[in-house]
């Protein structure tokens, strides 16, 4: 709505969406291009692209870039009409992706704008005229927020408008990202005061900031209690109990490992094995896309009793914001409270009756939502492993253990999660410039450890970005040549595009994993950690005359790691149910 009002009074002349992922991406995509053709006038065709880099497996961008559109008129049928070249035009490549007049996709084509890309400038200027909408804004890390600070600033520098959405923001953040907004008007610093207001609407226009609390609408007010789970087998017990209640539930686990790890002790733990889904990012593309329809068939928001009853998820963090599920029950394993806020927000996310059926009487009939969290037990005054002895995997995700131990003791304090009532109390309990003080002493070192680390971080982005002042010379950047790898994300290690291929006898001919359907070799790729390719063994040298003509054909493979699954001795497997995963063989 703010959108549309700023195309309507001339203040821009489009959008772009940019989101954390390209889920998210998807998501708001298919949300957008049912209403985006309303904003400008009748006649007009504006475009409408998705710009993230696995945008051609997306089935509904396709199709809009050839569908015939009966306004074009004059056109033999054979031809390619004016506006569908000029959406392929766009859809040609990620970095003129912005110059469409609306576009959704990552964010992180809005921050290359400001990092020493080639082509950098025609990214800044496809923003120019742009209300810039930025959604999940809390899913940014210290490197990103940095560099997003960065754009927004460049952004308002040349007269463009952004908008700023986030369920869990705290408030230094919401001063950095308000402040960067003021340098880029030339506007004098401003104080965004602390506030209990939530939601609330930060304004900043003519150098005055205004801050609103805004009304909240009661189908949205929640009250989710916690109940805390200290060992795997309560969790299982627990999710098995409702699943044979005819309930559907959920286990959103912190690593890769712990979710499959988790599915195979529920399989051996229910009585229909089938009804345990597994959903994590190591599966090749064509088999994440069909995880993630039968989730969204079983547990999206047009489910019914019927699709639901005795099913169970178990699932990493990509259920968090880019997929619309609601759960009877849910358990997730510790995490900061920003997040945990997020899960809880799939469950009891629609209304429904007591047998799981989408309802309009204005109460849910499955009773009040408790949330599970598979957590250490509490401890006044905890360890140095308090956090790694008890779930090592977590531990190993969020390494500020003492954010988590404030977590944990503001959500016993609060008793649960009263959202919008006590938001801000539970994300400043955490993340507030005073919270720092009651981490306990046996977790200070890693939490300040972790401190540095964030400053580390973004210092980096300081590094890396362009300084906008020095104007377009080499000088404005360290790191301006082509042989610099310089991200929009700051990774301890970099990830690696491996594309999974079999062995073809008859033809001595390696083809992509996944046999059917177009786009086959984009669809038999994923991407993990570096140190994970380490363990895939190499393409066999009596395949090598394969490899060559097939790098031939695909010179682009040859950035990535080839992968021929199934070899007598392996370390990894891969499979359509578990994805990728330490062999059994090898554990033998």
């Amino acid at each position: 709505m703010l959108a549309h009002r700023m195309l309507q009074h001339g203040q821009a002349q489009g959008v772009y969406f940019g989101l954390p992922t390209m889920a998210t991406s998807n998501a708001m995509y298919r949300r957008i291009s049912g209403v985006y053709q309303q904003w400008f006038q009748p006649g007009r065709k504006p475009n409408l692209v998705l710009a993230h880099g696995a945008s051609r497996l997306n089935a509904d961008f396709n199709e809009s870039l050839s569908e015939n559109q009966p306004e074009d008129h004059g056109y033999a049928p054979e031809e390619s009409t004016a506006s569908a070249a000029c959406n392929r035009w766009f859809a040609d490549s990620r970095k003129k992706a912005l110059l469409a007049d609306v576009g959704v996709g990552t964010i992180d084509q809005a921050l290359m704008a400001v990092l020493p890309f080639r082509h950098q400038s025609l990214r800044l200027i496809g923003l120019a005229n742009k209300v810039l909408v930025v959604d999940e804004v809390h899913a940014c890390d210290d490197y990103m927020a940095r560099l997003l600070e960065t754009v927004l600033e460049a952004h308002a520098r040349q007269g463009g408008s952004a908008i700023l959405l986030t369920a869990t923001l705290p408030h230094s953040m919401r001063q950095s990202l308000v402040s960067a907004f003021l340098r880029g008007r030339g506007d004098e610093p401003a104080v965004v005061l602390p506030t209990q207001g939530f939601p609330l609407a930060t304004h900043v226009a003519e150098g005055v900031v205004t801050e609103a609390p805004v009304a909240t609408r009661s189908c949205v007010a929640r009250q989710v209690g916690i109940t805390l789970l200290h060992e795997d087998a309560d969790v299982v017990d627990q999710l098995v109990a409702a699943a044979r209640t005819g309930r559907c539930a959920c286990w959103v686990r912190n690593t890769v490992d712990d979710a499959i790890d988790a599915y195979q002790k529920l399989r051996n733990s229910v009585d229909e094995p089938d009804k345990v889904m597994l959903f994590h990012s190591r599966f090749v593309m064509a088999d994440r896309q069909a995880i993630e329809q039968a989730a969204l068939r079983r547990f999206g928001k047009e489910s019914t009793a019927e699709d639901r009853a005795g099913y169970i998820l178990v699932s990493t963090q990509v259920v968090e914001q880019s997929l619309d599920l609601d759960f009877d029950d849910m358990v997730s394993d510790l995490a900061p409270i920003d997040l945990l806020i997020q899960r809880a927000g799939r469950l009891h996310r629609h209304q429904r009756d007591a047998k799981g059926n989408l309802s309009d009487t204005g109460k849910d009939g499955r009773g009040s939502p408790i949330l599970g969290i598979r957590a250490p037990r509490p401890d006044p005054a905890p360890a140095f492993d308090w956090l790694s002895s008890n779930l090592p995997g977590t531990g190993a995700v969020y390494r500020d253990h003492g954010q988590l131990w404030l977590t944990l003791d503001v959500l016993q304090a609060e008793g649960g999660i009263s959202m919008p009532g006590r938001a801000r109390h539970l994300i400043e309990s955490v993340f507030g410039e005073h919270a720092e003080a009651a981490i306990p002493e046996g977790l200070q070192k890693r939490h300040l450890d972790q401190e540095g680390e964030r400053s580390s971080r973004r210092a980096m982005a300081g590094f890396n970005r362009l300084d906008m002042n020095k104007g377009y010379v080499p000088a404005a950047s360290h790191g301006w040549t082509e042989d610099v790898d310089i991200g929009t994300r700051l990774t301890e290690e970099p990830s690696v595009t491996v594309t999974l291929v079999r062995y073809d006898e008859a033809s001595d001919t390696l083809m992509p994993w996944v046999e059917t359907g177009s786009m086959r070799w984009e669809l038999s790729q994923l991407k993990v950690r570096e140190s994970i390719t380490r363990r895939l063994s190499d393409v066999p040298k009596e395949y090598g005359v394969a490899m060559e003509r097939l790098l031939k054909e695909r010179p682009q493979l040859k950035y990535g790691r080839l992968w021929v699954p199934g070899g007598e001795v392996e370390i990894m497997s891969y499979s359509s149910v578990l994805g990728l995963l330490k062999s059994r063989k090898s554990a033998e």
